[in-house]
């Protein structure tokens, strides 16, 4: 980039800098962007196909869940990594849905620039686009219903919809119980409904079937009890939480004990014994015979806290400690001298048990807990990892619908019915943002017509189907991918939550937007590597570089 004074060009950029400006610009932002859409496209809906990734260490990721293969694929483009971040705003927003809002934002982005071909400017497009995303907003809000999280019918319908496709359809209906009965135990119901996802630990271990996967009403701890004399199980637990170290404290003062017989040294020791036993007798007069400690436990202590029959396990993690808390109903304890009775947590039954090999611990039983914990099961660790991530979206769209208490159809009828009532919307409108306002409501009919190609099903034939269905009114008709018919999704229990639908649509639309009004690209080069092996080693033969990492 240079301007021309006297003859002389004026360098304002760094030598080597890359200038993209105007059309080009643009239409290789869009390229970007629709090139990743492109790439989750083939895993939406229930026939999708799954991505193998493998990284740079040769460690493999088998996926079908849109956020995660965006985020493991590595993308240097900048307009593609602002499709990354819709997705990964999806996953944190609603956990559901990432794959619908990148393909929604690549199909806008399509369309713009077919607009941009006839001469609609970007920024009418981008006013176009942001109409649209509003009156979808509202549009959405009518097609929505009510539900409580006392419709367990309907929960479970809505796990089941997030799993779909998601290589847990056989095991759905067991997977879909245990996401809804984690979820219903720790939702706080102050005024109004709130989910933390955080209350739910999820323990993955190889060996046994998908099915033996469960739901513990308390905690699974992954650690083993530290000494081998300790009861291996505590029925009617009475547990302490403790988050120091059972051991004796060293003086914060310098000190030097000067220590000249072996009896002086005899008593020393016999008084550090009684010490320890003073800390366990208070531990045990509290009544507690289960310890959780977060810290360490001395050995000493160890073998007083056996001789009690006390269960104890020591450096658990404080994220642990917590869940224990909450699911217990016991309180962190810091300072064992003042333990009390109340301060313990109950649980029906405290155990070790072995689980695919290793040794865990299981809090089982606990009255009303807050926190709670599934523990998974599978063949082997791709199994589990790829399990583990379809239970994350259920868990996490129950919750939504939980607190939202809103939903809508799956299916692609959502989406259809928005298309027809944005199309009749733009008729509304005058000037040159109708245009746009048309453009989004075609794209959003990417969704059902990619539902109809992931199935092998014809996506125009399908798409007409759909359409002349909602133009007779039948808002809630959707495509049944497996027999290839249009039919009630609501009646088939292919339900999702409001707010995967709006989060998606608002997402796409702004992102697409953002990437619409960029029309110039400065990308200063890389700062120069430094100086070579061969540069550093003086004498070296050519060659010899690398140190023999060649």
């Amino acid at each position: 980039m240079a301007g021309q004074m006297a003859g002389q060009p004026i360098f304002i950029l760094r030598e080597g800098s890359q200038r993209t400006k105007g059309r080009e610009a643009q239409s290789n932002n869009i390229m970007a962007a629709k090139a990743v859409a492109e790439a989750v496209r083939t895993t939406l809906g229930p026939k999708g196909m799954d991505k193998m990734l493998v990284d740079s260490l040769g460690d493999v990721v088998i996926t079908n869940d849109g956020a995660t293969i965006l985020k493991e694929m590595d993308i240097e483009h900048p307009a593609a990594k602002m499709i990354v971040e819709v997705a990964k705003t999806q996953d944190d927003e609603v956990g559901d849905g990432t794959t619908t809002a990148a393909v929604i934002a690549g199909e806008l982005l399509k369309k713009a620039e077919e607009l941009i071909e006839q001469d609609v400017h970007p920024t009418i497009i981008a006013s176009g686009y942001r109409l649209a995303s509003e009156k979808a907003g509202e549009i959405l809000q009518t097609l929505s219903k009510k539900i409580t999280i006392n419709d367990e019918d309907i929960l479970l319908s809505i796990a089941g919809t997030a799993m779909t496709g998601k290589g847990a359809e056989a095991t759905k209906d067991v997977l879909s119980r245990i996401a809804v009965s984690a979820i219903k135990s720790i939702v706080d119901a102050d005024g109004q409904n709130k989910v933390d996802m955080d209350n739910i630990s999820v323990e993955k271990k190889v060996g046994a079937r998908i099915e033996d996967s469960e739901l513990i009403t308390g905690m699974i701890i992954d650690k083993e009890r530290v000494h081998s004399n300790m009861p291996k199980k505590v029925p009617n637990a009475k547990i302490a939480l403790i988050n120091t170290a059972i051991e004796l404290k060293e003086t914060e003062v310098d000190a030097e004990i000067s220590i000249t017989s072996p009896e002086q040294l005899q008593s020393f020791l016999d008084q550090e014994e009684k010490m320890i036993r003073g800390i366990v007798d208070k531990i045990v007069a509290s009544g507690a015979n289960v310890v959780f400690c977060q810290k360490g436990i001395d050995d000493m202590a160890q073998h007083f806290l056996a001789k009690s029959g006390i269960f104890a396990v020591r450096r658990v993690k404080k994220s642990d400690m917590q869940k224990l808390a909450r699911a217990t109903g016991g309180r962190l304890i810091t300072n064992v001298d003042e333990i009390i009775a109340t301060d313990l947590g109950k649980a029906e039954m405290v155990e070790e048990k072995k689980v695919g090999g290793d040794e865990m611990t299981f809090v089982t039983g606990c009255d009303n807990p807050k926190a709670v914990s599934i523990l998974l099961r599978g063949g082997t660790e791709h199994v589990i990892d790829n399990i583990e991530r379809a239970l994350h979206d259920a868990l996490r769209v129950v919750g939504v619908a939980i607190e939202d208490e809103k939903l809508v159809a799956g299916g692609g009828s959502p989406e259809v019915e928005l298309a027809l009532r944005l199309y009749e919307y733009a008729a509304t409108l005058s000037g040159r943002e109708q245009l746009a306002v048309k453009a989004f409501s075609e794209a959003l009919e990417i969704i059902p017509r990619t539902l109809a190609e992931n199935a092998g099903l014809d996506p125009i034939d399908k798409l007409m189907e759909l359409r002349s269905h909602h133009e007779k009114g039948a808002k809630t008709a959707g495509l049944n991918v497996y027999t290839g018919d249009v039919i009630d999704m609501w009646e088939t229990g292919v339900v999702e939550p409001l707010r995967v639908k709006t989060q998606a649509i608002n997402a796409a639309s702004e992102s697409a937007v953002m990437i619409l009004r960029i029309d110039d690209i400065i990308a200063s080069t890389r700062a120069p590597a430094g100086p070579s092996a061969e540069d550093m080693v003086p004498n070296m033969p050519p060659g010899m570089g690398g140190m023999g990492m060649e």
